[in-house]
């Protein structure tokens, strides 16, 4: 007879870990959902016990009172057009890099990586000039350009290590078949590249929903911030309503963590298959 398998001594470690590590991130969130949905008038008791009444007036308040609808229809755009973008032009600069025969990919790559560690803040006032000079300033330009260009050279390193490490015989049987380079790319690789993809929507969804610095400076005009500039200043307006501005922190962080919910099986998948290519 075959008897069971014991559970060793380092699976109880890991499994402690894992449960000690969600309870750490748990708490804060659990605490900030507490705070938004507690009735005005439940009493004031620990942050973390569970509210005697719910309310979602404070999510009202916060989604007209502080026009946080006009700051998420702002970043939706923005999002929404610097992803799209950058994930088409990501993919065919990704298949030039990586498949076709490029001259002078070395020194792309090398550009591209000095251009990563270069801090972004040391860019901020260069890129403000720039954008002043165009009469880009306070658009939606000033906040889809250049994050797009950020995006964009991440985005072609990451989808040309794919690219790279295609399958030839793939390619070569869809030549075979009389298929050219942009069939080839669409019809062949283009499915293949699904969970590389989805990882880098995520990735820049978040990127650019996140986005403080350049939505700070290349914006004046209240009606075209962000959320997360919104959020500041809407700190700064209710900073004793602590309830207000969990509420408000919430409506900030929900987008993106229904995206990452929505597309965990592919960003999981596409991050551990870049590990393993790399």
């Amino acid at each position: 007879m075959i008897r069971p398998t014991q559970p060793h001594r380092g699976q109880f470690f890991r499994y402690f870990l894992l449960i000690l590590i969600v309870v750490l991130v748990l708490l804060p969130l659990s605490s900030l959902v507490f705070s938004a949905i507690r009735g005005p008038s439940a009493p004031n008791t620990s942050p973390f016990s569970l509210p005697a009444s719910i309310s979602l007036e404070r999510f009202r308040e916060a989604w007209f009172v502080g026009r946080f609808n006009l700051f998420f229809k702002n970043s939706i755009l923005v999002a929404v057009i610097v992803v799209a973008v950058s994930v088409l032009l990501s993919t065919l600069s990704g298949y030039a890099t990586g498949l076709l025969p490029m001259p002078g990919r070395r020194l792309l790559y090398g550009l591209m990586l000095i251009g990563f560690m270069v801090p972004f803040e040391a860019a901020i006032i260069p890129l403000y000039h720039l954008m002043d000079r165009l009469s880009l300033l306070d658009s939606y330009w000033a906040l889809i350009l250049p994050q797009i260009g950020l995006s964009v050279s991440f985005g072609t390193m990451w989808m040309g290590s794919f690219f790279e490490s295609a399958p030839r015989e793939l390619i070569d049987a869809a030549v075979m078949d009389g298929a050219n380079r942009w069939q080839a790319l669409w019809k062949v690789l283009f499915p293949m590249a699904r969970p590389a993809t989805t990882t880098l929507i995520v990735l820049l969804f978040m990127w650019t929903w996140n986005e403080f610095l350049l939505a700070l400076v290349m914006v004046q005009n209240e009606a075209m911030r962000t959320l997360p500039v919104g959020l500041a200043f809407f700190q700064g307006r209710y900073s004793a309503n602590v309830p207000l501005l969990a509420a408000a922190a919430l409506i900030v962080a929900l987008p993106t963590v229904l995206v990452y919910i929505l597309f965990q099986r592919f960003f999981i998948r596409g991050m551990l298959g870049g590990a393993i290519k790399g």
